[in-house]
């Protein structure tokens, strides 16, 4: 999934080999409203947006996928006495295919609310749970800054933990490949080389603006931000910590943007574990993989120079 400042786009390889794109304009909040351009405000709108189109790159992919078992199940069932014209589908098969289109919508929705649900029970609940426990076994660890330490501790190890345990798996390991390919290509897109296999293949993997490197760095931010809450209850606690989170993504966000711009600043030292976490959460994609992320880069470019827009990456 590549996005521009007005457009996104989306490219899916199906079994056949074919490459299905989507391509959308998007409409900038910040250019009506101007209060959503205010700093850590359009943090966590960028966040609500990157959400929003990942639940939209995610019900497009399951249709592509839903589609060309549609397709291939056509194409191999028996010839209906009474065909329509050119093979076209039954009526009953075109209401399989909406109907299956329409779960994928409901799947696509479920796995953004489970999705949420589990970062919170993972990564606020069980961390806090944890350095309670403790607490109560040393009351010499229930000091605020050694608590909140202890709790961030936990929660960095389980994050770390997660994202290297389900890099085992071949199907997450190509997603990771898949995200490989996106910065390989982001990157030739902004140093002006074609966007050709060849040219795309011989970058980094690694790159700064990545949303891994948001997510540690929210991860390390927190700490600090949860050392200035005053409450020593169990449940005030968790609920300060689900009601900070924007807070926390916005500055994270601003961290994160003003580090791209100067690369040798003390918040660039901030940024440097995400780069690190990339070791696991990028992989040296294929050339197929690559292409892949070219086209969807072609064609976000592509609307965006129709929509006179900024020809840049979001």
């Amino acid at each position: 999934m590549m996005r521009s400042p007005h457009a996104w786009a989306i490219a899916c390889r199906k079994p056949s080999g074919e490459i299905a794109t989507m391509c959308e304009p998007l409409e900038r909040p910040s250019e009506k409203h101007k209060w959503m351009g205010w700093p850590i405000v359009r943090g966590v709108m960028t966040l609500g947006y990157a959400m929003n189109l990942g639940y939209r790159a995610l019900r497009f992919s399951a249709n592509v996928a839903i589609e060309d078992v549609m397709q291939e199940e056509h194409s191999q069932a028996p010839t209906p006495a009474l065909a329509t014209a050119n093979n076209a589908p039954t009526p009953t098969q075109v209401a399989n295919r909406e109907k299956a289109a329409t779960i994928s919508n409901w799947l696509a929705a479920v796995n953004i609310v489970i999705s949420l649900a589990f970062f919170i029970f993972m990564y606020k609940y069980i961390p806090l749970l944890a350095a309670t426990e403790l607490k109560k076994m040393d009351p010499a660890l229930g000091g605020r800054i050694i608590f909140n330490l202890i709790d961030g501790a936990i929660r960095l190890l389980l994050f770390l933990l997660f994202i290297w345990g389900v890099s085992l798996w071949k199907d997450i390991r190509r997603v990771y490949q898949y995200h490989g390919a996106e910065h390989k290509t982001v990157f030739a897109f902004e140093n002006g080389d074609p966007l050709d296999i060849p040219s795309v293949q011989k970058y980094s993997t690694y790159h700064p603006r990545c949303g891994t490197s948001f997510l540690m760095t929210v991860m390390l931010i927190s700490i600090g931000f949860y050392m200035l809450i005053p409450f020593t209850t169990f449940w005030a606690r968790f609920a300060s910590r689900i009601v900070l989170l924007p807070i926390i993504a916005g500055v994270s966000y601003e961290i994160i943007r003003f580090a791209a711009k100067h690369r040798g600043s003390l918040f660039a030292m901030m940024t440097a574990p995400g780069l690190w976490l990339q070791r696991i959460t990028t992989k040296s994609p294929s050339d197929d993989q690559a292409q892949c992320a070219i086209a969807a880069l072609d064609k976000a470019m592509a609307l965006e120079k129709e929509q006179g827009g900024e020809l840049v990456i979001a």
